[in-house]
């Protein structure tokens, strides 16, 4: 991947399919298993595609608790599997680990910072696309009341949290904002239950949209969404699929472009370590869009929510980075 964002695979990379038995991919994907309609299955998706092109077998390993990451890197690292993506901030400690083992193993870890000569790190300006929803929520919104519930409370969660905010007010600076956060630790990542128990409180307390970015949590935000009737924001993926009608949008984060570049870039040779950022700019992060939420969204909300985001490539808006200090100051 270039440090110039999500550029595709160039006419050298897909040459590379020639060099197929060079590598043997493999996957670790994050807690909540692979498909928890969120940042795990975006992951799979590039996983897919890369298979259904090249139809090479990518090993894979679903963690079910955080102890096992170590294990499986070093377990694949051994079976000689290279590339191997981690998948998730939790795994940087792992990778950074096995990474130094076997230096000659190519690592990839999404949301984590590894600097190592064998490991690249993809982070995404997750602030960004969340000011995005953050302005299409208090467009939406009929109450002045938007809620936000996030998975484990980490900084990184908290980013989505503070750009959404910083969205709402920037549509809406008298809109009031719900917060709640499902737990401490990586089980707070799928608990559709306490996610629904989290969304009806929010509800209750006259929020009308609710973004969620808490992975397999979500799914029960958007469910107790579409029970009431009121709007729920997706994440990682497209989720607006879920429930047609009440998904008001997903923020995109391009994690299946990343699964899919990390093993095709491998296989034409221009794998490259460092550490990559991907933003708006890049396309690694964005709004969606499709039939399933077409209704929901006026040409007025679009036009809005397009103009924030060319300003924000533009340089117009800056949007805070909650981990830049860990405060959400705007």
């Amino acid at each position: 991947m270039t440090r110039s964002g999500l550029c595709g695979i160039a006419a050298a990379c897909i040459a590379g399919i020639a060099q197929a038995a060079d590598i043997k991919p493999a996957v670790v994907f994050d807690m909540g298993g692979k498909f928890d309609k969120s940042f795990n299955e975006g992951v799979n998706n590039g996983v897919e595609r890369f298979k259904a092109e090249t139809r090479m077998t990518v090993a894979e390993f679903e963690v079910t608790n955080e102890t096992q990451f170590e294990q499986a890197h070093r377990r694949f690292a051994q079976r000689g599997q290279d590339p191997i993506l981690g998948v998730g901030f939790t795994q940087a400690n792992a990778v950074e680990k096995v990474a130094k083992e076997f230096p000659k193993i190519r690592f990839t870890v999404i949301d984590g910072v590894v600097k190592l000569p064998n490991v690249q790190s993809v982070l995404f300006k997750e602030h960004e696309g969340s000011f995005l929803v953050g302005v299409l929520a208090a467009l939406a919104s009929k109450s002045g009341k938007v809620g936000f519930v996030g998975g484990m409370d980490i900084p990184l969660i908290r980013r989505f949290a503070c750009g959404y905010e910083q969205g709402v007010k920037y549509a809406n600076p008298k809109a009031e904002l719900l917060q709640n956060m499902t737990g401490t630790t990586p089980a707070a990542w799928n608990d559709p239950g306490r996610g629904a128990e989290l969304a009806k409180g929010q509800f209750e307390r006259g929020a009308d949209v609710i973004y969620a970015a808490a992975g397999a949590t979500g799914i029960g935000v958007y469910q107790a969404a579409k029970d009431r009737g009121k709007l729920a924001i997706g994440v990682d993926s497209n989720q607006n699929h879920l429930h047609p009608g009440t998904m008001l949008t997903s923020m995109v984060k391009r994690v299946d472009v990343v699964a899919y570049d990390t093993f095709k870039l491998a296989m034409g040779g221009t794998w490259t370590p460092g550490v990559t950022v991907l933003g708006l700019k890049d396309g690694g992060v964005d709004w969606a869009l499709d039939k399933n939420n077409a209704a929901l969204v006026t040409p007025e909300m679009k036009a809005r929510v397009e103009a924030a985001k060319a300003d924000i490539i533009a340089g117009k808006i800056t949007v805070h980075d909650y981990m830049s200090n860990n405060a959400c100051a705007h």
